[in-house]
């Protein structure tokens, strides 16, 4: 026999030799007794004996549940680590796809990113990084009055690029929580320099937000939107698109400092119920329409 398996069976042995030996000394102690019967002796210290196996077998039961524990871990542990291979492979090819020539492509790959942080909440900032750093790329449509020299394409395939930008911006809100989800993280935007059509963030949750420099056509919509970090309007333009430019900013809530300086809306503003928590400014802000100080305060 291999010393292995006497090493398994060892406990074993060391039960059975240790109830033999209880039952001996046991029935011998109490036969020693004058008044006790060598059946009842033998009863007893079987008793006693059957007591030692009882034990060992509690321990043994014990003992296969923490293997099956352990395996079971070793097995989720396991799986976390392909669930997780699998994501991060899903998530490169997206990226990667983002570049591909044809259009209905990066609209797959916009689509597979927003699933995949859906699906996965830690991957859920990453995704907006990646859909913000795609509507940070520069971007011309004929449509669009640059004023800055910016060259226009006009072909179909800016219209194509504009699908899916505006695909990018819908899951971007997507990804959101909403108002009424305090208990999801609000994550940051940074869409510094991007040029954006009919953005609607109305009645979500945002952690920082940077529109420095945007140029937003049509309507912009922040109505009910609670911002907790700092948010950065700084030289950014409200321009006309299909429809003339509006810039909606009812109901929102600023935690944190809120910077419009240089801020342009060529159109209507809209900060009526407003409130600022902290410091906002609004140097060299130009607005077309007239806006009440009070709504712009909140106050």
């Amino acid at each position: 026999m291999s010393g292995a398996s006497l090493r398994r069976r060892a406990p074993l042995l060391g039960t059975i030799l240790c109830s033999v030996l209880l039952l001996v000394l046991v029935s011998g102690w109490l036969l020693t007794e004058d008044q006790t019967s060598r059946s009842d002796a033998l009863r007893t210290g079987g008793l006693a004996g059957g007591a030692v196996i009882a034990l060992y077998a509690l321990w043994l039961n014990d003992r296969r549940r923490r293997v099956e524990e352990a395996r079971q871990e070793i097995e989720r542990q396991r799986h976390e680590h392909d669930r997780e291979r699998v994501a991060d492979e899903r998530f490169a090819r997206s990226v990667e796809l983002l570049g591909n020539e044809a259009d209905q492509v990066r609209v797959g790959a916009l689509h597979a990113l927003a699933a995949l942080a859906k699906g996965r909440v830690d991957y859920t900032q990453t995704v907006l990084d990646v859909l913000c750093a795609y509507l940070r790329r520069p971007f011309g449509h004929s449509r669009y009055d640059d004023g800055g020299g910016a060259t226009h394409d006009n072909s179909v395939a800016a219209e194509h690029e504009l699908q899916v930008r505006l695909t990018a911006q819908r899951l971007v809100v997507v990804l959101l929580p909403k108002t009424g989800e305090p208990h999801i993280p609000a994550p940051d935007l940074d869409l510094t320099g991007a040029v954006l059509e009919y953005l609607d963030l109305s009645g979500r949750r945002i952690g920082e937000l940077t529109l420095r420099y945007a140029r937003l056509h049509s309507t912009t919509d922040l109505s009910g939107c609670e911002i907790s970090g700092p948010a950065w309007f700084t030289a950014a333009e409200v321009r006309s698109g299909r429809l003339g430019g509006r810039f909606l900013c009812r109901d929102v809530l600023f935690h944190d400092r809120a910077g419009f300086d240089g801020f342009t809306v060529n159109g209507l503003a809209d900060f009526t119920g407003t409130r600022f928590e902290a410091a906002s400014t609004f140097t060299e802000a130009t607005f077309e329409n007239e806006v009440s100080p009070r709504a712009i305060r909140g106050a």
